[in-house]
């Protein structure tokens, strides 16, 4: 299974540079709708449900001195995907890569899955709460139905 860096490296790969929160949000969506296509997991580490939205803090300790991410700053591994796993997160780039990072960031935060996890967490406040597999893959299903 692919790690979470691979996963920024690839797409860091494909966009090159970008801002650390919004490299966190589209791999948050990559997971989340990954789940949604194939019933797999994109890789094994913790989403939680921080103030800015959804973070995976493995990655987070990865860049968490930059504002700015290239291709390079993640020593993952992007030839570790699998087609199936490129293939999502293709269509995860196409559909929110050219959102701005404050843009992915308030989407979050009209979302279940982020708000389900902080619960009655204070706005802004401290939260490690994780949003599990199940929440995202439920919500991003329900999005298909409608």
């Amino acid at each position: 299974m692919a790690s979470v860096q691979d996963v920024a490296a690839y797409i860091l790969g494909k966009r090159a540079e970008m801002t650390a929160m919004k490299l966190q949000k589209l791999v948050y969506y990559s997971k989340a709708w990954h789940l949604v296509w194939t019933d797999e997991s994109l890789f094994p580490e913790r989403i939680e449900a921080w103030a800015n939205g959804p973070v995976a803090p493995e990655l987070y300790r990865k860049h968490r001195t930059m504002f700015m991410v290239r291709d390079g700053d993640i020593k993952g591994n992007a030839q570790a995907l699998s087609e199936d796993e490129r293939a999502s997160i293709d269509a995860v780039l196409a559909h929110y890569g050219d959102m701005k990072a404050a843009q992915l960031s308030d989407l979050t935060h009209r979302e279940m899955p982020w708000r389900d996890a902080r619960g009655d967490v204070p706005v802004g406040a401290f939260c490690q709460t994780e949003i599990t597999e199940a929440a995202m893959a439920e919500f991003y299903q329900s999005l298909l139905n409608q």
